[in-house]
């Protein structure tokens, strides 16, 4: 229907051979996971940190208690930020809070950064762009607005694709909203969709410095790499930095895994050391203890029972720590533990279906019904998504029959009246476990889209504390609760059909959405 839909195999990348790193497992329990630092920064708190949100309207009300609270730093990234009523109120509340600030101290030390995508945010006449524009007027100082353009939108292909289907070649899609020490990892964006009813996930860690400073750098970083919105509503580049869609893309792109794998890697080295001063800390700490009492503990902090590990994917820049870390996860899942594995468009990357058709654990696999797939009722082309998301499920559903997984491997689908269905991510139960004991959250899908095209981030939560892991184990239940299980009868209702046409283009487009 469209001729763009014809590039779809030129465009599509060959897949990758991925060499998981070494699973070094420890006998028994959460610290099994310890594998994950030799990739990325590992965090340790304490679990009294970390608070499960449930619902859109709790993370709509936390974002604006944050935003007034804070005194250092807003940092947001999101795929972009709507224009409603809702998103007017959220710049509102950043625009007070600047105020306030400016009127303390004469020369305020806060500092907002907003990071979007630029294909996303420049949509319409009325825009992201628009709504942020009055903040750089007003704070030309305190406020960064960056739009990221993904490098493989460029020349002949971005003069062709209209507007609204630009998007399908790359986004800046991770989801951090940050206050001062505060970080709100999620898969929802900005948008009163996702403040109302729409269903995602959302985590609070609370008072974690050292993860506040590690997305911020590394929104900073892409940011860097981005267009930088001015104040008459035109872009520019970072002065010197190579042009995501004019300059060469194999500079740009090998600047900015640069930028991005230096925030890692500092970041890493910074926790080795730290985690070593600790531990020396400790030590001393303990024989103190035994020569003068309880006063000697004043100062140390609780050994930590929670470990974060930031996970990103940008295969535009060669980055796939993400993908690596999930596949070592669903590779080394053992028998008979329990993976619940939920993505609002089911769309699994042929690595990830492979490892879960061919491997040992119980799959339990969260998708959208029809109705709350957010292309329902789409107009154009987009209409047609989730038929073709029936359609992708439905081969897959076909396939684990054919291997008569229908035990071990289970599809449900979430169905809430007036509601759509965003939520990912993964929750790990040991074998013999009735909590998990790691959750994956923020904004992968575990599509070919999440591996391959866009940027990621999300983070792996490992726990040792009970208290958390019900709280984890309860977010799961709620969402799970809202599902009935796929079976043959499913695909033969009425509002499962799918024309021809559908299933033909499909096999060409489903790598774009």
């Amino acid at each position: 229907r469209s001729s763009w839909l014809l590039l779809a195999p030129l465009l599509t990348p060959p897949v990758p051979l991925i060499t998981a790193p070494p699973c070094l497992l420890c006998s028994e329990g959460a610290h099994r996971f310890q594998w994950i630092r030799n990739l990325v920064p590992e965090f340790g708190i304490s679990s009294s940190h970390v608070k499960v949100l449930s619902s859109p309207a709790e993370f709509y009300e936390l974002l604006k208690v944050q935003i007034k609270a804070a005194k250092q730093r807003v940092v947001m990234a999101s795929l972009y930020l709507g224009t409603g009523l809702l998103e007017q109120e959220l710049v509102d509340c950043l625009e007070e809070t600047l105020e306030k600030s400016l009127q303390t101290k004469g020369s305020s030390n806060l500092r907002v950064s907003i990071l979007l995508d630029y294909t996303r945010g420049s949509r319409g006449r009325k825009n992201s762009r628009t709504m942020l524009i009055p903040l750089l007027q007003r704070f030309p100082e305190q406020v960064r607005v960056s739009l990221f353009h993904t490098p493989n939108l460029r020349g002949l292909l971005r003069l062709l694709i209209p507007e609204r289907f630009n998007e399908t070649i790359g986004l800046q899609h991770i989801k951090v909203y940050l206050f001062d020490d505060n970080v709100i990892l999620s898969g929802a964006n900005l948008s009163d969709l996702y403040f109302t009813n729409r269903q995602d996930r959302y985590v609070l860690l609370q008072d974690s410095p050292e993860i506040a400073d590690f997305f911020t750098e590394l929104v900073d970083a892409i940011g860097d790499v981005s267009l930088q919105l001015q104040r008459d509503d035109t872009v520019q580049m970072v002065e010197g930095m190579v042009h995501p869609y004019q300059g060469d893309k194999m500079a740009y792109c090998e600047i900015a895994n640069r930028r991005v794998m230096e925030v890692i890697n500092s970041a890493r080295t910074r926790q080795e050391l730290l985690h070593a001063k600790t531990f020396h800390s400790s030590q001393q700490g303990s024989s103190l203890l035994s020569q003068q009492g309880s006063r000697a503990s004043g100062g140390l902090k609780p050994e930590p029972d929670t470990w974060i590990y930031p996970l990103i994917q940008m295969k535009p820049f060669g980055i796939q720590i993400d993908e690596m870390v999930t596949e070592t996860l669903l590779t080394e899942a053992e028998r008979d533990a329990r993976i619940y594995l939920t993505t609002g468009y089911f769309n699994l990357t042929q690595a990830y279906m492979d490892l879960i058709l061919g491997t040992r654990a119980e799959y339990r696999i969260l998708l959208a019904s029809p109705e709350v797939n957010g292309f329902f009722g789409a107009k154009g082309v987009a209409g047609a998504i989730p038929a073709a998301y029936v359609y992708i499920e439905h081969q897959f559903y076909s396939e684990v029959c054919y291997l008569h997984q229908q035990e071990r491997v289970q599809l449900q689908e979430y169905s809430r009246a007036g509601w759509t269905f965003h939520a990912k991510g993964l929750w790990l139960y040991l074998a013999g476990s009735d909590l998990p004991c790691l959750t994956l959250i923020g904004s992968p899908n575990f599509g070919y889209r999440s591996v391959h095209r866009d940027l990621e981030a999300q983070v792996a939560i490992v726990t040792e504390n009970k208290a958390l892991q019900q709280q984890l184990h309860q977010e799961q239940e709620q969402l799970y609760l809202c599902s009935g299980v796929v079976s043959s009868s499913t695909f033969e209702q009425p509002n499962r059909y799918v024309k021809l046409w559908v299933k033909l283009v499909t096999p060409l487009i489903k790598n774009f959405f």
